[in-house]
């Protein structure tokens, strides 16, 4: 992938406020700011379960005073695990989980209800939860029973113990035929790849060898299948197979430009600058072709546009450390633009297709001078050569990068004996210090320049838990703001500008829906256990160069500071499968793996 460029401001810049929301076990750590239910609630838990798993609806309704906000509580008896979410942010930390509102339904008049689902995986027993809290108040009442299974309220009713042993064939969630979703994550599986699950559970991932994941149509090839490959059809057949008449979202990266990846070389593409025509009409037009065939009508197809293209025409194509002159040919013959433009065009006229562009990440673009001239390419494109506001659902940060989604121990906003942390080395007078603060400000701020409100955001957590025994448990020393941010930082890259095979990385949060407000949904877009780039050079016909980036003998360019690389050892090309990588990612996940 692209590295990013990072600049030092000279003079001190006002610090800009950031939200940063936890995930995971943090999150369910964290207190809840609302006010408690003097009176109490009733809760209605039903349950639809298959073999393997189950979706709840849960209806909450307050007993007690008005409401302006609320956190939900239960504890599982068993070995349930949320995966996705709708109507409300779950986190979940062993048995324990919370459900908070999304703000926008977070009132709740007196008597009124509060209404969100999750689907989860479970196995052996499956026993409803009979105890619930509302804002930290135990609930009471009488909730009423319902749904396939019953309900139970937060007075202790059980619920029936035999559930059906089939999945529910109309979710809720299901649109109409032809209608696009705000969320198209929401209340749908996510396809398993079986080239990469197998993959996986072969090299010791069996407990991540369900998850869902991207497929890479990085060529002409991939499109029917590179040497021996399943090619998109192959993979829209299986997500139908999989699908069984529930929802299911598929996602595939849209990743062949001419001129592609014009700031490194271990995924530079086929593609030469100039071949427009040939991207449109033998790559593009294929996949649009093939994605438009009515049986995979009632998939969520999610196309992610072009990683690292349209960041790196705005810092790395001329007048920064970053530039190449790669990059400024193709700022200067436009094809990076009429390419996702005609993407976006193509593939979002398509009912049950959801585009979202790539944003690089904060260590790319979290600037002040990236942030707003970026927000600016993208509505370019989103409005030309084609292309509308409509073809967009949204952007996703993070792309096969190592970025941490929620910094816990620090904030931008931090000062350490006077000085902002914004100050440190490792944040270099950024405005952000993590991937959900900068998915947000970024969201504004494309809100601010056109986009539509409804716009939501994706996170690429596959590789950015940074967990094991390195993990930092608490902020670093107050000595200086370098010892505070890098003794508290749980992304321990030698610098951010560094991409490649990241020594120390792991697994980070599983692929989930609606983690946060809008966050449309944590995502592994870049499948754990594939390269990033060879440590060395390797002749190849898929027209991948050697990026020293890549090797960790290197010591560092202009765009990383001149440090190390914490490029892994032994790494082949990128997209091919790198064993030690993925033990390291898998001993290294946060959450840890069960």
């Amino acid at each position: 992938m692209a590295v990013p460029t990072v600049r030092r401001r000279t003079a001190a810049l006002a610090a800009a406020g950031a939200l940063v929301v936890a995930s995971g076990a943090v999150a369910a750590a964290m207190s809840t700011s609302a006010s408690a239910a003097s009176a109490g609630c009733s809760v209605n838990y039903t349950v639809n379960q298959w073999d393997s798993g189950f979706t709840a609806q849960i209806t909450v309704t307050n007993t007690g005073p008005a409401l302006t906000a609320w956190t939900l509580g239960w504890s599982f008896a068993g070995n349930q695990q949320v995966t996705q979410g709708w109507n409300a942010t779950i986190t979940q930390s062993g048995q324990a989980v919370t459900a908070k509102d999304m703000g926008y339904n977070g009132a709740i008049a007196t008597g009124g209800t509060a209404n969100f689902g999750f689907n989860a995986s479970y196995s052996g027993t499956n026993a409803s939860p009979t105890a619930f809290t509302l804002n930290g108040v135990a609930c009471g009442g009488s909730g009423t029973s319902g749904g396939t299974t019953g309900g139970t309220t937060g007075g202790g009713t059980t619920p029936p113990t035999t559930p059906p042993t089939t999945p529910p064939t109309t979710p809720p969630t299901s649109p109409p035929p032809g209608t696009k979703l705000d969320n198209p994550y929401v209340g749908a599986k996510g396809y398993v790849n079986s080239e990469w699950s197998a993959e996986a559970a072969a090299d010791g991932g069996q407990s991540i060898a369900n998850q869902s994941t991207a497929v890479w149509l990085d060529r002409i090839a991939a499109i029917n299948g590179a040497n021996g490959a399943m090619g998109l059809k192959a993979h829209l057949d299986a997500a139908v197979t999989q699908a069984a008449g529930q929802p299911l979202t598929v996602e595939f990266v849209i990743y062949d430009l001419p001129g592609r990846d014009c700031a490194a070389l271990a995924s530079n593409g086929e593609l030469g600058p100039t071949d427009i025509d040939k991207y449109e009409t033998q790559y593009i037009d294929p996949i649009a072709s093939i994605m438009s065939d009515a049986k995979y009508a009632s998939l969520r197809i999610v196309n992610i546009i072009e990683p690292d293209s349209l960041p790196n025409l705005v810092t790395n194509a001329g007048g920064t450390a970053g530039s190449t002159d790669a990059c400024a040919t193709m700022k200067a013959n436009g094809n990076y633009e009429k390419g996702v433009s005609y993407a976006l065009s193509k593939l979002g006229a398509l009912s049950n297709t959801y585009n979202y562009i790539d944003a690089g990440h904060h260590a790319w673009l979290g600037w002040d001078s990236n942030l707003g001239p970026s927000a600016q390419e993208f509505y370019k494109v989103a409005t030309t050569n084609g292309a509308s506001l409509g073809d967009v659902q949204g952007f996703i940060t993070n792309t096969a990068n190592y970025s941490a989604t929620v910094e816990p121990n620090f904030k931008v906003t931090d000062n350490v004996n006077g000085t902002t942390v914004r100050q440190s080395k490792w944040v270099d007078w950024n405005n952000y210090v993590d991937e959900q603060s900068y998915a947000t400000g970024l969201r504004n701020q494309l809100i601010s320049d056109g986009f539509p409100s409804s716009i939501g955001m994706l996170i690429d957590t596959g590789r950015n838990g940074w967990g094991g025994t390195a993990r930092p448990t608490g902020p670093g020393a107050t000595t200086s703001v370098d010892t505070y941010v890098d003794g508290g930082r749980i992304d321990r890259r030698i610098h951010a500008g560094n991409w490649c095979n990241q020594s120390g990385a792991g697994i980070g949060a599983r692929p989930t829906a609606a983690p946060s407000a809008n966050i449309d949904a944590y995502v592994w877009i870049k499948p754990p256990g594939e390269s990033d780039g060879s440590s060395s050079a390797i002749s190849n016909d898929e027209g991948k160069g050697f990026d020293q980036m890549c090797d960790p003998t290197y010591g560092g360019n202009a765009r990383n500071g001149n440090n190390p690389t914490g490029a892994l050892p032994n790494s082949p090309l990128a997209g091919h499968w790198f064993s030690a990588e993925f033990h390291q990612l898998i001993q290294n996940a946060y959450p840890p793996l069960s």
